[in-house]
């Protein structure tokens, strides 16, 4: 997918793993730079661990987002791009701790979407079981997905180009789950 970038700045807040690593270098293929330190980007990915397992500090990067959604307002414009797991829409038992902090992610990404808009969009891609050795999710979420095959980071990266392309601009608050449809089906046996 391509899409127009030119004169945009895109920052990274969170952890760098292959998906993030991977957008972030989509998002200069189309045109973005990275964004100076301590300058207001034009679109912040915000990238939250997508292992189950693994520690999640979702306070944190919603406070970032907060800080750097409202410099963007002050400038009229901006997307941030929240990367956070599928279990953020359907607790897992197996991983209670971990689902409640990307639900709360999730919940503060549309809390954003209300208090920075109209002039910032934010929007959030839960992300599925992805490869095999999974570099997110987990295998067993295959199984359980209409599409029983693990997603790939290209298909991750087209998701993340759609949302910040400027031509989309009237889609905000919203979760885009690349999953291969787990989210609508059989996840509640984790």
């Amino acid at each position: 997918m391509q899409i127009d970038l030119i004169d945009s700045a895109v920052a990274l807040a969170g952890e760098h793993n292959t998906i993030a690593d991977a957008v972030l270098s989509a998002l200069q293929s189309n045109g973005a730079t990275v964004a100076a330190p301590l300058a207001t980007p034009d679109i912040l990915l915000v990238s939250l661990p997508l292992i189950p397992g693994q520690e999640v500090r979702a306070d944190d990067a919603l406070e970032e987002a907060r800080r750097v959604g409202q410099a963007m307002g002050e400038k009229g414009r901006g997307r941030i791009l929240f990367l956070y797991s599928a279990f953020a829409g359907l607790p897992v038992r197996r991983h209670p701790q971990y689902s409640a902090q990307m639900s709360a992610a999730q919940a503060g990404m549309r809390a954003l979407a209300m208090g920075l808009g109209p002039a910032v969009l934010v929007n959030g891609l839960g992300v599925g079981c992805i490869e095999e050795p999974a570099i997110a999710g987990e295998a067993i979420m295959v199984g359980h997905a209409g599409l029983p095959r693990a997603g790939t980071v290209a298909e991750v990266v087209g998701a993340a180009l759609f949302l910040c392309d400027p031509l989309n601009s009237y889609t905000t608050g919203q979760t885009l789950n690349v999953d291969g449809g787990w989210i609508v089906g059989y996840g509640r046996n984790f």
